[in-house]
């Protein structure tokens, strides 16, 4: 009988307090020994940010998206994989599972494109340098790593077709393994406890929302950090993904409650 396959995508406040991480790890373990077959997928915004200052490099942001060039690409890399892959790998190991630290050019994983970013006040697209979207994904790697019991750790570079390399949006490149994976449970981890029809109010949060209706719901329900989260689910369930649910990476209780329990937390978007 096959296992359930989660895909956890990671960050934001919980990646930077360690007693959380630790909680997170647990939480892991817990499922895996349940009989899931686990992979974790981050990103480390706040991690290259401290990079590039200790490096001297200016960030350029438009519409929110920073401009890469390839000598800030290099410390965000070191960043993403020499530190916070690393850390995180280690840190499941040490719960006795077995992790393995990965990103999108192992195996080649993820073919990158260049992406273009057209401002959303209209004109010129703009050359945002090594930043690129997810192009293709090759899942034969980390599936034969699930398969034998590994727990696959992402982070969120790639290369394109000439082997250029790109730094991508954690959130986005989630959503695409996630698709190609089909995996039974994709999880984001945010600093909320789910999507609010009118946030803050906690009658307002939405448990259940329909894939059909999310696109309505952009500019208005949809704001801010949780769009490129909605779009994430977007792209997962459209192409492979059974479910997607967002959940407070701040409370780690939610993860069992949820995928072990079944307990009505968070907002699950639905087919």
């Amino acid at each position: 009988m096959s296992k359930n396959k989660v895909l956890i995508k990671y960050g934001g406040n919980a990646m930077q307090s360690e007693d959380l991480k630790n909680q997170i790890a647990q939480k892991i373990k817990i499922l895996h020994e349940s009989g899931f077959e686990v992979l974790l997928m981050h990103g480390g915004g706040p991690f290259i940010n401290k990079a590039l200052e200790l490096a001297g490099i200016e960030s350029e942001f438009f519409d929110g998206q920073r401009h890469t060039s390839a000598e800030a690409l290099v410390h965000i890399e070191r960043a993403l994989k020499g530190e916070v892959n690393s850390s995180l790998v280690g840190l499941l190991n040490k719960t006795g599972l077995k992790a393995v630290g990965l990103s999108g050019k192992d195996g080649m994983l993820a073919i990158a494109e260049k992406r273009w970013h057209v401002p959303l006040s209209g004109g010129e697209k703009i050359d945002l340098g090594q930043v690129g979207d997810v192009k293709s994904m090759n899942t034969d790697l980390p599936q034969r790593l699930l398969t034998a019991g590994y727990i696959p750790v992402v982070t969120c570079i790639a290369s394109d077709d000439e082997g250029n390399d790109y730094n991508i949006n954690a959130d986005m490149f989630a959503g695409h393994l996630a698709a190609a994976l089909e995996v039974d449970e994709y999880v984001l981890l945010t600093d909320v406890d789910g999507l609010f029809e009118n946030y803050p109010d906690p009658d307002s949060i939405l448990h259940s929302v329909k894939l059909s209706d999310i696109e309505a719901m952009y500019g208005d329900i949809i704001t801010g950090g949780m769009i490129p989260k909605l779009e994430s689910c977007e792209i997962a369930m459209k192409n492979g993904a059974a479910r997607a649910t967002i959940l407070n990476g701040t409370k780690p209780e939610q993860i069992t409650d949820y995928l072990l329990h079944r307990k009505s937390i968070g907002t699950t978007i639905q087919k």
